[in-house]
């Protein structure tokens, strides 16, 4: 064989070798696991004899980058006001920021009957959710940690693009 076509060879062994290296890396490579359980108290000052006062409860489980994420709304004495329901895939992890991105493709709510029991925040995500869903196919849903303790297994979460901030219970 001459030296040319020993170089040819070489070379397409070595390609296929980097090839198989990086497929490996791949699915090898999985994005962290992570659990949620979340509240928030919300607020909507109509008149001082009318505020209205809710609950919000979200829950955010992530595996294998799918993430599923409920928000459930409850007035004060426990009456479900409405719930939405989004899936989705975790597109990215800033780890130095805790900043966590999530593609949302799919979501279900409910709404309660009476206009007058859903929460603005309700009504305001079934919104913008929709209108992103219908427009572009997917809503994006950004998670930033602004405060975490392990040793107390509780972090303090804005959830954007609602501008809510959670007290969350980390779930391992």
């Amino acid at each position: 064989m001459s030296r040319s076509r020993l170089w040819v060879v070489n070379i397409i062994i070595l390609v296929l070798l980097l090839s198989s290296v990086a497929i490996i890396y791949r699915l090898t490579i999985r994005v962290p696991s992570f659990m949620l359980s979340c509240s928030s108290e919300l607020f909507h000052h109509q008149t001082a004899e009318q505020d209205r006062r809710h609950y919000l409860l979200v829950d955010l489980v992530s595996n294998d980058g799918q993430a599923q994420i409920n928000y459930r709304y409850f007035d004060y004495e426990g009456n479900l006001a409405g719930t939405l329901s989004m899936t989705g895939t975790v597109d990215d992890i800033d780890t130095d920021n805790q900043i966590y991105d999530i593609s949302v493709t799919t979501k279900e709510e409910y709404l309660s009957s009476n206009p007058q029991d859903i929460p603005e925040h309700l009504s305001y995500l079934s919104y913008v959710s929709s209108l992103n869903l219908n427009e572009k196919g997917l809503h994006s849903l950004r998670l930033q940690v602004l405060k975490r303790d392990e040793a107390k297994d509780y972090a303090v979460v804005l959830f954007q693009p609602s501008n809510t901030v959670c007290g969350c219970r980390l779930v391992h």
